[in-house]
């Protein structure tokens, strides 16, 4: 298969940008079926939002020693939260 160079209208900041044969041989190569929609910056830009806003940091206390820590993430589903030291032993434990 023979790829050319497409230039791709950004759907962001409306800049056009290079989707290049390399970058079309990687998408066809890695399964992804459609072509890029964001120029390279408007792509990095929008990774950089998504990974500040998936940090979300609960406070919780510790299910085995009761001390008050802060965790990734929002826990759920009734299941134990511990702090860094009680989770390092839980996880050796295993």
């Amino acid at each position: 298969m023979v790829f050319e160079d497409k230039t791709i209208v950004c759907k962001d900041c409306t800049e056009q940008f290079q989707f290049t044969a390399g970058e079309q041989g990687f998408y066809v190569e890695k399964g992804l079926l459609n072509e890029p929609q964001r120029c390279p910056d408007c792509r990095e830009q929008r990774r950089q939002e998504r990974a500040a806003n998936g940090r979300q940091e609960t406070t919780v206390v510790c299910a085995d020693c009761g001390v008050e820590t802060t965790v990734p993430f929002v826990p759920h589903l009734n299941r134990p939260v511990y702090c860094d030291t009680c989770f390092q032993r839980e996880r050796a434990a295993v």
